[in-house]
């Protein structure tokens, strides 16, 4: 009896095994055609002149119906000199970043429960770095001339969420006495952010 226990057993942790690495699904259809599933113009430069001096051309299933269910996305992301993709995440798709022009200092921030620690690196033209999903990242231009990179996102529409963006621009705006604690400021700190214009670089 001993004997067929252990085959039982050992025949339902091959079952489990087995489910538990599997790959991703299928997509629900063999491919989308979409007859105007047509962006031009992504090597033309786009207006950095904003708040945080940068424009991000983001290619995503509401702009190429086509993408439905294929899980990726391309972006353009123009940056003027000294100008910055805000700190922020994408809750749906890993980032894997290619710098086509100029110089940019990168990095992202692992989990709390790593201890919250900074990656970074400075990449030139041709470097590539990687995000890992749900992470906190950004770009930072460091030179005096305009830098150009271009990203592929895992997901057919990762989302973005900049955090300043979220956190101080909500709608209706979060009770200042939360943010005050959570941020262990004074209070009027947190009203003369709230007050200001959050600009939104995702096109």
């Amino acid at each position: 009896m001993k004997g067929v226990q252990f085959l039982l057993s050992l025949a339902v942790l091959a079952l489990a095994t087995s489910i538990a690495s599997a790959s991703d699904p299928s997509p629900l259809q063999d491919f989308c055609v979409a007859v105007d599933d047509l962006f031009s113009g992504l090597n033309v430069p786009r207006d950095t002149n904003n708040p945080v001096g940068s424009n991000v051309t983001q290619l995503n299933v509401d702009k190429i119906p086509g993408l439905n269910t294929l899980g990726i996305t391309l972006a353009r992301i123009d940056y003027a000199p000294f100008g910055q993709n805000p700190p922020h995440t994408h809750p749906r798709g890993s980032e894997i970043v290619v710098v086509a022009k100029g110089t940019l200092y990168v990095g992202f921030v692992s989990s709390n429960q790593d201890e919250n620690r900074l990656f970074t690196k400075v990449l030139n033209e041709g470097d590539v770095f990687v995000f890992p999903m749900g992470m906190i990242h950004f770009q930072f231009n460091p030179r005096h001339i305009p830098a150009i990179a271009f990203a592929g996102l895992s997901s057919q529409n990762a989302g973005t969420i900049t955090i300043a963006n979220s956190v101080f621009g909500s709608d209706p705006s979060i009770n200042p006495d939360v943010l005050a604690k959570a941020f262990q400021v004074d209070k009027n700190v947190i009203d003369k952010l709230q007050k200001q214009f959050w600009y939104d670089n995702n096109n």
